[in-house]
């Protein structure tokens, strides 16, 4: 388990992570989610203890990480996956981490095994592609076969089959009983990794729980209804004070009324339903509602227009 309390830590006057209480509990992962800025690389390297808190500390089962004898059997780590040097073998790389901590050799053929690198070890690491570096660091962090792991952006550079590898390896690891607290802007694959969230913006923590809790939350929830007689059923929804949206020729989604009552309303208007549909918006709905406040950069909201002094589609400047 990690728990932070009171975490803060100042850059001159900016103020980076502020007063920040969390707990990522074993057996499970926890996705750590905040817009560009947030704090999110600051606080990571303050559970690791690569940057000193102004206040507040961490534990990580009840300790702090320099009170383990043998860190990296307690607590693995990717923060960077292009920090190893570009003339170093994947194997002699690894083997160095291992014999820092005094682990056996033969943890290095068995972590490389475990990320599917084994016939690349003798290669360099500067021919590498970035989802080989990220892999090689998942296996440095899992060189003392760790009960913790910190992991910043981990399925960065992955294709599409890697990101599926990562997804399984990530939530088997919890299922061995391992606390994994991972950050990732990558929402939709949170949405299928995490149990659950932290979620930060300009350094202060705006949601800690489960993923559904914070979906059902954040996001808007609406009723899709197809019918025939679409139109009547939408007069009488809005005499009741319900929010009706058009769809297509023959679907409205309403907000403010659940699909029970939709279904009831339609059978005493002898209407034909062909859909009721209760739905909710996905978690990226929700970050970014709850996180509406908090983005340090924003863009243009006429993004996708013509930049001013190009040409438009057609050759019309624009």
């Amino acid at each position: 388990m990690i728990e932070a309390r009171g975490l803060t830590k100042r850059y001159g006057s900016t103020v980076a992570v502020d007063d920040l209480s969390f707990r990522a509990e074993g057996n499970r992962v926890t996705g750590f989610l905040g817009p560009n800025g947030a704090g999110k690389s600051t606080t990571m390297r303050m559970v690791l203890g690569l940057d000193r808190a102004d206040a507040g500390g961490v534990r990580i089962d009840q300790k702090r990480l320099i009170d383990f004898a043998v860190p990296m059997r307690e607590v693995g780590a990717l923060l960077d996956a292009a920090y190893v040097h570009p003339t170093r073998k994947a194997s002699e790389h690894l083997w160095a981490l291992a014999a820092s901590n005094g682990l056996p050799r033969k943890r290095v053929d068995a972590v490389l095994g475990l990320v599917g690198l084994s016939e690349v070890a003798g290669k360099r690491v500067g021919g590498f592609s970035l989802g080989m570096k990220q892999r090689l660091g998942l296996a440095g962090a899992m060189l003392g076969d760790p009960h913790t792991l910190v992991f910043d952006e981990p399925a960065n550079g992955l294709d599409p089959e890697g990101i599926q590898w990562m997804r399984r390896f990530l939530k088997g690891l919890a299922a061995d009983g391992r606390t994994v607290f991972v950050s990732s802007h990558l929402l939709s694959e949170m949405a299928l990794i995490a149990d659950d969230l932290v979620v930060i913006g300009k350094g202060r923590l705006i949601f800690q729980g489960p993923v559904d809790a914070f979906v059902k939350g954040a996001a808007r929830s609406w009723v899709t209804v197809r019918s025939p007689q679409v139109a009547q059923i939408a007069t009488a929804l809005a005499e009741q004070g319900a929010t009706v949206t058009s769809g297509d020729d023959a679907s409205i989604d309403v907000v403010g009324v659940d699909a029970k009552t939709i279904g009831e309303l339609a059978a005493g208007l002898g209407a034909t339903l062909h859909e009721l549909a209760p739905r909710t918006g996905s978690l990226e709905d929700a970050f970014l509602e709850v996180t509406a406040g908090a983005q340090e950069y924003r863009g243009d909201p006429r993004a996708g227009s013509a930049i001013p002094g190009t040409t438009a589609p057609g050759g019309t400047p624009s």
